[in-house]
């Protein structure tokens, strides 16, 4: 794939230029920020971690790297963490399922001097709050690069990745759920969407896409939805997406939570989707006879 993402990853970690260059990962849960850590260690560069704690994976390995844990509640502490290490770039990396308890905000100055500006980037939801938080680490003097700049190999392509093909009758499915997903999207609500037998059954909220799978599963165990056969899981950015933070992404839990969920395929959002650990993906899709395909951004959806 040759994408305006990957010239840029070349500028990132051209190790050529890294003499003062040092790049931090902001850690949430999943895979994403494991691959973007070994993405920039196998260039050559020392990553510096900071691990937001009760999020990332207990088994990602991420402690084998320089790294500072934080609690959401220590939020305030994060730019001062990064400036102390000296850091140049920010990647903001994985899911954060929870919201800061305000209970547990310990008053101080960098708190203070931020809590205008974050209580208002949570009025405006998810992508508000992310925007808010790039803009406070730009406005530090570190520059905020996406994890597609950092690993673009790991972006959908356009068009079939698996054995499995869609039959016509998923045409339907995709239309419909695809649109479902991007009037989510500009509500700023979720990323995904099942349909099957051209309907929108289910919508991604709060509980993300795992949750929005286990709610499919279930309305066929209950009869809900009896009698429709196949379906599919669609999953595209927000139409106002902040692209260095939370775009789509699936991996081998999604394709195993699909099959549980009865649906012939997924389609994905191509350049603008993650796929972790894209071989497993792959394998376990044909072996569940699920199919993959990666659509081409329509702007007018």
């Amino acid at each position: 794939m040759t994408t305006p993402a990957m010239t840029k990853a070349e500028a990132v970690l051209d190790p050529h230029h890294s003499d003062h260059r040092k790049v931090a990962v902001v850690a949430g849960g999943g895979r994403l920020p494991v691959n973007v850590a070994r993405s920039i260690a196998a260039a050559g560069e020392k990553p510096f971690i900071v691990i937001v704690d009760g999020e990332v994976d207990s088994d990602s390995g991420l402690e084998a790297y320089d790294h500072k844990v934080l609690s959401l509640e220590q939020i305030a502490l994060l730019i001062p963490t990064l400036k102390q290490q000296s850091v140049t770039h920010a990647v903001l990396a994985g899911s954060i399922d929870r919201r800061p308890d305000w209970k547990k905000l310990r008053p101080n100055l960098a708190l203070i001097s931020i809590l205008p500006r974050l209580i208002a980037g949570l009025t405006r939801g998810d992508d508000g709050l992310l925007r808010t938080l790039i803009r406070g680490i730009e406005d530090a003097g570190i520059k905020v690069v996406g994890a597609h700049e950092i690993v673009p190999s790991m972006l959908a392509d356009e068009g079939l990745m698996t054995k499995a093909r869609p039959l016509a009758a998923d045409s339907r499915d995709i239309e419909s759920a695809l649109a479902a997903a991007k009037a989510i999207g500009a509500l700023d609500i979720g990323q995904a969407a099942v349909a099957i037998g051209g309907r929108v059954i289910a919508l991604e909220g709060i509980e993300g896409t795992d949750g929005l799978l286990e709610r499919v599963a279930d309305l066929r165990s209950h009869g809900r939805i009896a009698g429709k056969g196949r379906g599919v899981l669609v999953k595209c950015a927000k139409p106002q997406q902040e692209l260095r933070a939370d775009l789509p992404t699936i991996g081998p839990a999604t394709v195993i939570a699909a099959h549980r969920a009865g649906l012939a395929g997924i389609a994905v959002e191509a350049e603008y989707s993650f796929i972790l650990d894209y071989p497993e993906v792959m394998s376990r899709a044909d072996e569940c006879g699920l199919f993959i395909l990666g659509l081409a951004r329509r702007e007018d959806t």
